[in-house]
């Protein structure tokens, strides 16, 4: 009977999977994407950004596992086997994620930026002053990591405001939902924080009309997916001072392009898809937990509908 376990991605942390899953599992035959050997064998398949139409090889797997808690890199590729899709559910990646939204956020907020040149000029020039309750923030997407991203952001004082497909309701968060919110929710952010996911609904969402709408000088964090942005209207947003700026942790491609217009552009800084790295360690034992379940023929936890994307 297969009972393989492969490891299908080009990042480092193959090794550390196999301890750890070892460590709840015992010993496997675990497998990478230089010692695959005979793919019937393998059983689940723990992958992040794999060759379109590899795990379709897989003739007997049984469980593919996303090594994010994004799925899109999987649903892409149209001849994925047809077994269940299980995201991980990492407390460690989603702490990340908080972490990098409210550094960006503060570090705007505080004008930190704009000292850091007055510094260069030997100027001693205090700024005006903004109270945190006239910043207000916007969370795109209240799924995990943006429940968490927005409970911090209203623990320190914003007022903060959530968007989502359908209707959420969230303790000290304002929300909205559909078509019908999306350009009200916009209109009261002076912060737009991105974590949605990458679906057909949301590629292409944050265009010119978006950007429109937020109010004047407003800033814009994506650590979702580049997807979602029309990167020709960011653009024109900043260029033309309507946006402040933006802190871009992930492109429409990536790595982004030598000569890409985000790389100089003075409104922009740039991040290489870091803002939350998965922690073997903390994303484990949910995975752990979905084989234990898979061999004993029982319900899978955090499963994905490849309908919704998620």
């Amino acid at each position: 009977m297969p009972n393989a376990i492969a490891y299908i991605s080009r990042d480092t942390d193959g090794l550390h999977w196999k301890r750890v899953l070892e460590a709840g599992l015992g010993p496997l035959d675990y497998r990478t994407l230089d010692t695959l050997g005979n793919t019937d064998d393998i059983e689940v398949a723990l992958a992040w950004k794999p060759p379109h139409g590899l795990l379709r090889t897989f003739r007997n797997v049984r469980l593919i596992v996303s090594l994010g808690m994004g799925v899109d890199h999987l649903l892409a590729d149209e001849t994925l086997p047809d077994v269940p899709i299980v995201r991980i559910m990492d407390e460690g990646l989603v702490g990340q994620m908080s972490e990098y939204a409210l550094f960006w956020a503060l570090r705007h907020h505080r004008e930190i930026d704009r000292y850091a040149e007055l510094q260069k000029q030997g100027q001693w020039k205090p700024l005006d002053f903004v109270d945190t309750i006239d910043r207000r923030v916007g969370v795109m997407g209240l799924g995990t990591i943006g429940q968490d991203t927005a409970a911090k952001f209203a623990r320190l004082g914003f007022p903060t405001a959530g968007w989502s497909r359908t209707a959420r309701t969230l303790d000290g968060i304002e929300t909205f939902h559909g078509s019908d919110g999306f350009r009200r929710f916009l209109a009261r952010s002076d912060i737009l924080v991105d974590v949605l996911p990458l679906t057909r609904e949301t590629r292409g969402l944050l265009d010119a009309a978006a950007f429109a709408a937020l109010p004047k000088g407003a800033y814009f964090i994506n650590m979702a997916r580049g997807g979602h942005v029309v990167d020709e209207a960011l653009l024109a947003a900043l260029d033309s001072g309507h946006l402040a700026g933006a802190a871009l942790d992930v492109f429409n491609t990536e790595p982004l392009p030598a000569g890409h217009r985000y790389w100089t552009h003075p409104r922009v800084h740039v991040t290489p898809h870091i803002a939350g790295a998965t922690n073997p360690r903390t994303a484990s034992p949910g995975v752990i937990e979905n084989i234990k379940r898979l061999r004993a023929g029982r319900d899978l936890i955090h499963r994905v509908d490849a309908k919704t994307g998620y």
